[in-house]
């Protein structure tokens, strides 16, 4: 017993240690799905966003986080994202993190749909203008002797109809979501019509959000017991030391962010495009056809979700139109430069958008650009070069060279040339065997002088 002794003591020390580090780690129960928004909003992240809500419901989930930091995105996709938060029966709460981050433009958006919106310290909210449509209004011109001012326009009212009905819905859409939740429904119109912006403590002060927490675990602790409603229904949150669960995008969501991406879909149209102008030159080659129809129909696919500009498009294949008839007609490089200011302008507006990071990236226009232009100045000079150099084929290659009489004649017999017998016109009497000079050639016929 006595040498047992410890050996007990050991073992009850242990128990007791475990049973202290299980208190200490012992959760609620409950599991946060956290779900992150970093970038722009797209339809690859509006997509992952709807099937992780969907996946927490069906799995009894209590909390749903979504981890934001964007500098805005894609009104569909915003919309989207929106309808799944309003529609789903777990409260969620977005929260803008870590400390720097921002949820400008639709991420404004989202963070008011949300059952709770949250941030932390160093970050913002706001310029919630849709930028594609907006644009300044047209000053007024001072009154002059002969045409008198005009009235002054509304403080940031558009110019145009156009857009002042999509900033008028805009305004409505946040500010019914702003009542929803309860939130300040005048700024949230200031955020549109002025594209007012908020660091995280305005934003507590001016009831934009309800808390600013400096982590996930400093936010859950803040959440535990508060009430939130829910559709017709209220929930009391338990949410201290919950269990937190990181859901990533999967592989068809990583996959259509990847193609979706305007630089990426970009390159595709190119890679598209040639691929099927190498197979058209060099028939059976197979792989550039294959390439270039894969590629292309991915193009496709990912201008079809994109907010493409299809003058854009219609101006980048006019541009490699001309570029190809470059080479099959002389037009001294007028051709070749007009194909490529086509397809650079065309390149700059292809995606009708000013939000950072739907656009494509303009060192890749830059290099395809100079990539075209050289290889325009490279057909030109080979032309000059080929223009300068003697005719070796044809018929206007034979002219110079030597043929063989194969019979004696005096005005018209016959030559042999390059293994083919012609008929033949000679200016002076010729021998059997005797070298002559092509001088002319008609049709099928050689006129010759002799060596």
């Amino acid at each position: 017993m006595r040498k047992l002794t410890p050996v007990f003591a050991a073992f009850i020390v242990l128990n007791a240690m475990a049973v202290v580090a299980a208190q200490q780690t012992k959760t609620t129960g409950v599991i946060v799905t956290v779900l992150d928004i970093n970038g722009p909003i797209g339809p690859a992240t509006s997509r992952y966003i709807e099937r992780g809500i969907k996946a927490a419901q069906a799995q009894g989930n209590r909390l749903i986080v979504l981890q934001m930091d964007t500098p805005g995105g894609l009104d569909t996709s915003m919309r989207d994202i929106i309808h799944a938060i309003l529609a789903s029966s777990v409260p969620v709460a977005t929260y803008v993190s870590p400390s720097g981050s921002r949820a400008a433009s639709a991420g404004a958006y989202i963070l008011y749909a949300s059952h709770i919106a949250a941030m932390a310290p160093a970050t913002n909210v706001g310029a919630a203008t849709p930028v594609s449509i907006g644009g300044e209004p047209e000053q007024d011109k001072p009154a002059t002797k002969d045409k008198p001012a005009g009235p002054k326009p509304e403080p940031h009212e558009p110019g145009t109809a156009m857009e002042r009905k999509a900033v008028n819905d805009s305004v409505a859409y946040i500010r019914s979501l702003a009542e929803l939740r309860g939130r300040n429904v005048e700024w949230a119109e200031q955020a549109v019509r002025g594209a007012a912006s908020l660091s995280a403590t305005d934003a507590l002060g001016k009831n934009v959000i309800e808390f600013i927490a400096r982590d996930l675990p400093d936010l859950l602790a803040q959440l535990d017991g508060r009430e939130i409603k829910v559709g017709q229904r209220t929930v009391t949150l338990a949410t201290r030391n919950a269990a937190v669960t990181h859901v990533e995008p999967d592989w068809r969501t990583q996959l259509l962010s990847v193609i979706t991406n305007p630089t990426i879909a970009y390159g595709l149209l190119l890679i598209g495009i040639y691929g099927l102008m190498l197979e058209g030159y060099n028939p059976g080659a197979v792989l550039p056809g294959v390439i270039g129809a894969i590629s292309l129909l991915l193009a496709l696919f990912a201008f079809q979700i994109l907010s493409v500009n299809y003058a854009g498009l219609a101006l980048i294949a006019v541009g490699i139109l001309m570029i190809v008839l470059e080479f099959f007609i002389a037009s001294f490089g007028a051709l070749g430069l007009g194909g490529l200011v086509a397809f650079i302008v065309g390149s700059i507006i292809l995606l009708d958008t000013d939000i950072p990071g739907l656009d494509i990236a303009w060192p890749v226009i830059g290099g395809v650009a100079t990539v075209g232009g050289l290889a325009v100045i490279g057909i030109a000079f080979l032309a000059s070069r080929s223009m300068r150099k003697p005719v070796v084929t044809g018929a206007q290659g034979m002219i110079g060279e030597s043929a063989i009489a194969i019979e004696d004649f005096t005005e018209r017999g016959r030559v042999r040339y390059g293994g083919e017998l012609w008929n033949a016109h000679a200016s002076a009497p010729l021998r059997a065997g005797q070298s002559v000079r092509i001088v002319k050639v008609e049709g099928l016929m050689l006129w010759v002088e002799p060596l």
